[in-house]
């Protein structure tokens, strides 16, 4: 991959792109129905607070044991802020999950790096789990799930052993039961990426959520566009589940860039597309409730988003 399409990527990432508010769209809020947003401490980390932000099914009872969405915002690991996936998580409440997003250090509010980013959604799930009698949720029906750099902890969740606050209890698994992954960093072994964490290898292999695919990893879906400098990163993944028996399904969307699916048609799109891959695992039921774009309002969009030559 060329340093020079890589360093595009990070400066497009950084400078806070991979996280514009969706566009005004009124197939997009088609579940906004959802119960209020409810607020929990998850976490607090040298005086900082760290919280959850849950979204329940207009129906959900706290005696539910409810499957269980949980976004990561995307950002870098330098910037962000939970409201990213905050149309998704209704979209999802409104099908019946609970859908959290869960805030977590980062490099311009905390002086962190990329493996204290992949510490927080590590206690996130654990956290989760561990409240799940009060949250209302199935611990064992947990899906992790966000976009670019917010994709990549959701993968590292993913990963058995890897880097985890001492605070932790490791007796509860951060392991998800599936993955909805957008355009998202699979391995640190990069040079514009190692050198976030000052080049060091061994950190470098502990969050690399391809190196930890086996038998038994949760099945993901990946969603990319083609431009994307990433995408190669999401073909390897691909290649080497399909070696080990492992279900990962692709979406992608020629000649678009990184974070497209931040607005419409592609928001819609990619709802669908994640949902329809979520109930062939049994966590929806039934037909997408958001509508799916035409294929002509999908041309115009390309044409409008495609990354040019």
């Amino acid at each position: 991959m060329r340093t020079a399409a890589w360093l595009i990527l990070l400066a497009y990432v950084l400078c806070g792109c991979a996280i514009n508010p969706f566009r005004t769209h009124p197939e997009a809020a088609a579940a906004e129905a959802a119960a209020p947003e409810r607020l929990y401490l998850y976490k607090t980390v040298n005086g900082r607070k760290l919280y959850i932000h849950m979204d329940y099914p207009p129906d959900w009872r706290p005696s539910d044991r409810r499957r269980l969405i949980v976004f990561f915002f995307g950002g870098g690991w330098s910037v962000g802020t939970v409201r990213h996936f905050e149309k998704q998580a209704h979209y999802f409440a409104g099908r019946g999950l609970v859908a959290a997003r869960a805030d977590y250090r980062v490099r311009t509010r905390d002086g962190v790096t990329p493996d204290k980013c992949v510490e927080d959604a590590r206690s996130a799930v654990r956290w989760l789990r561990k409240n799940a009698d009060r949250l209302g949720i199935d611990p064992q029906q947990l899906i992790a799930a966000g976009g670019s750099a917010g994709g990549h902890l959701a993968a590292c969740t993913a990963i058995p052993d890897s880097v985890d606050a001492e605070t932790d209890d490791l007796t509860i698994s951060t392991v998800p039961q599936a993955m909805v992954l957008f355009n998202p960093v699979l391995d640190f072994f990069h040079e514009q990426l190692i050198s976030r964490i000052d080049g060091n290898r061994e950190l470098a292999r502990k969050i690399s959520p391809t190196l930890h695919l086996q038998r038994g990893s949760p099945p993901a879906l990946l969603l990319f566009g083609t431009a994307d400098p990433l995408k190669g990163q999401g073909d390897e993944y691909r290649k080497k589940a399909a070696a080990l028996g492992v279900r990962v399904d692709e979406y992608a969307q020629e000649n678009l860039g990184h974070a497209f699916f931040n607005n419409s048609p592609w928001l819609e799109h990619t709802l669908v597309a994640a949902d329809r891959f979520l109930a062939s695992l049994g966590f929806l039921e039934g037909e997408p409730t958001v509508r799916e774009p035409s294929p002509e309002e999908l041309e115009r969009a390309r044409e409008r988003d495609r990354v040019r030559d």
